[in-house]
């Protein structure tokens, strides 16, 4: 790993553009300096778990250092020293343990169904679309609601799709930039044997970090593999699904760091929201490539900052709130809920809603239940 940090030139474009930077200790150019010249103290004093593994560093990088892969494995050297923080272990012990870093057992992993009529799928089964649901929506009260309204949606476009129930398990693509990597190996092999027992013709995901590992970390896996909104947003090109009912609210869309700057995602989501009626679709001033991230990934879902700063996400609130916006639109479990969070603590609830993509659609296409209004 040395051998590639001896192409910093020292210029300060990653820590310049490090969105934590600003509120912990993290500074990647002086951390790559003394990781050179001392390596034992290559982690000291550098906030190296504050690090959400964005990879705006990397992106901004002149020289084309790999600073994420570099901070992994200072996260690997931590585990295997055995010096990791209780909410590190915990998370990684969850996931050996359960399949999932929410400490939830695996015969809970398909209870949000209950009563939605999904079609769990069986071995040697030939399925069209397999809906790859993920941990936290599987597990979390309010993520469960994103899967539920992809159901219903899913259901209005005909389409033939599944999910695997209990039989899911982490794709561990936050495993991997935690530092576990033989954890994260693991999990690589586990879900590539079970894929095999089914025919899948294209899997598909609520959330980019599980599309990010699946597509791009998973050499044999042996299918297509898309993030929700591609899929949907082929199926209204296709008019499959067709939003009808007006959505009359001014809506600005948080683009998740592992769809749009490290997979190149920014249109469809957008194209999605412009064909529902009635949205005011906005952009924060940073907004694609430049995007804030929410501080969610890279294992912060699970670890605790150190810092007394305003969080990320409380910035992007507050960035939202300037534009009078009545919902934050996103496509990422992890955006949804530190935003959501956010609303709460910047005492914004009133005005603000947090809402995922195919939640929105959900109601456009008169499948929601319930007036959120």
């Amino acid at each position: 790993m040395n051998e590639i940090l001896l192409g910093c030139i020292q210029c300060g474009k990653c820590t310049g553009g490090c969105p934590v930077s600003t509120r912990s200790t993290l500074n990647i150019r002086k951390l790559i300096y003394r990781s050179l010249i001392k390596i034992k103290d290559k982690n000291k004093d550098f906030g190296i778990w504050e690090c959400t593994t964005c990879s705006t560093c990397s992106i901004r990088c002149p020289k084309g250092v790999n600073v994420v892969d570099y901070i992994i494995d200072l996260r690997s050297y931590e585990i295997e020293g055995g010096k990791v923080q209780p909410q590190v272990r915990d998370t990684l012990e969850s996931v050996f343990k359960f399949g999932n870093p929410w400490g939830k057992i695996r015969e809970k992993r398909a209870d949000w169904i209950e009563g939605n009529g999904v079609n769990i799928l069986k071995p040697g089964e030939k399925i069209e679309f397999l809906y790859f649901v993920g941990c936290t929506p599987c597990y979390e009260t309010r993520t469960q609601e994103v899967a539920k309204a992809m159901v219903r949606v899913l259901k209005t476009a005909s389409s033939n799709f599944a999910i695997l129930g209990t039989q899911e398990t982490c794709c561990g693509n936050e495993i991997k930039r935690m530092g576990e990597l033989g954890l994260f190996e693991m999990l690589m092999e586990d879900n590539t044997k079970l894929f095999k027992e089914f025919d899948i013709g294209l899997l598909f995901t609520t959330s980019p970090h599980c599309y990010n590992t699946f597509k791009n970390e998973y050499p044999e896996i042996g299918f297509e593999v898309e993030h929700y909104t591609t899929v949907i947003n082929r199926f209204i090109k296709e008019q499959r699904i067709k939003p009808k009912g007006n959505f009359e609210k001014k809506v600005v869309f948080q683009d998740p760091c592992f769809l749009g700057k490290q997979n190149d995602i920014f249109e469809e989501p957008r194209e999605i929201l412009g064909n529902i009626p009635g949205i005011e679709l906005v952009e924060f001033e940073r907004s694609r490539e430049r995007s804030l991230c929410c501080e969610g990934g890279g294992g912060r879902m699970w670890v605790e900052s150190e810092s007394d700063a305003e969080r990320l996400a409380a910035t992007r609130v507050k960035d939202a709130a300037d534009l009078g916006v009545d919902v934050i639109a996103t496509a990422c479990p992890f955006c949804l809920l530190t935003l959501e969070d956010a609303v709460k603590t910047t005492n914004l609830e009133d005005k603000i809603r947090v809402m995922d993509i195919i939640e929105i659609l959900a109601e456009s296409v008169n499948l929601e239940t319930k007036n959120k209004d």
